[in-house]
């Protein structure tokens, strides 16, 4: 596996214009291969005012740590130009993010010295397509204290059915903990933080272009937003599976569902109860 090392975090605006090229010269149609290869960062701090206008936007507190979601965040640059920079086998833009799945040893200090890295992981069959992981790690020195997997799918024609689902597990059962109004200018606050600036996510216009009515809300500001209405153990793993699109701006619910120290999680549509995101955080 090759292994390309940054000094800083790459700025996630530097890939954009390939972004916008993958919509003008179309992929091969040859074999999708996704490209052997890892991305590290060798050694960089937490800037406090972005983490800090991150936790204002999602509503994590600013008590010192660093919530690990932030770390899988700040890994996105490193998706952005593993996926311009080398032989990447789908357009970027048709991509559609189906889970997420971050995971900490312990509290992580605003302060301490960190290296992030991130490798693509297994195609794999989905009934819409093909799906693949990216695999982040975050050390302390040689001590892992985050780890993340992102899922995307990539849709296209598929002739064959993926492997057959699983038997619908039972609903838990749910407590409303609160109701939220997600403003229409979320979509932009989330991105100038992230850096994600899809423009589905940014205005109603730019989001018709996309066939979407409206814009709607990042995924992974979501499952902050979740994360941060959450008392969290100091080692967990907390994964989602990102439903329907959360229109901005929108009336939502947070529902929740313990047993013992493990914890269920949905944000649904108040109005027809239908579901953007569910979860499922794991004490270790």
């Amino acid at each position: 596996m090759k292994t390309r090392h940054f000094s800083q975090l790459p700025k996630p605006y530097l890939a954009y214009p390939k972004v916008v090229q993958g919509l003008i010269f179309k992929k091969s149609k040859g074999e999708k291969v996704l490209p052997q290869v890892e991305y590290v960062v060798d050694s960089f701090k937490v800037d406090p005012k972005h983490l800090k206008a991150y936790n204002a936007v999602c509503g994590f507190k600013n008590n010192g740590y660093i919530p690990a979601i932030y770390l899988a965040v700040l890994s996105q640059s490193l998706q952005m130009h593993m996926m311009t920079q080398e032989a990447f086998p789908f357009a970027i833009l048709g991509l559609v993010h189906i889970r997420n799945q971050v995971s900490q040893s312990r509290k992580i200090g605003v302060n301490e010295s960190l290296s992030l890295s991130c490798q693509f992981g297994e195609l794999k069959p989905h009934d819409k397509g093909v799906q693949f992981d990216f695999i982040t790690t975050a050390k302390v020195g040689n001590e892992v204290v985050m780890q993340g997997v992102t899922t995307y799918l990539a849709r296209q024609k598929t002739e064959t059915k993926a492997a057959t689902k699983a038997k619908e597990e039972t609903r838990p059962n749910y407590t409303l903990q609160a109701e939220w109004t997600v403003s229409e200018n979320t979509g932009r606050r989330y991105a100038l933080t992230s850096g994600d600036f899809n423009l589905i996510h940014i205005h109603a216009i730019t989001a018709k272009a996309f066939g979407f009515k409206q814009a709607i809300a990042h995924g992974m500001w979501s499952k902050a937003k979740a994360l941060a209405n959450l008392t969290l153990p100091d080692s967990y793993e907390a994964e989602v599976w990102f439903k329907l699109p959360m229109y901005l701006p929108s009336n939502v619910e947070f529902l929740t569902a313990q047993v013992g120290k493990n914890i269920d999680f949905m944000i649904q549509n108040s109005k027809n109860k239908k579901p953007h995101v569910t979860g499922h955080i794991t004490a270790r």
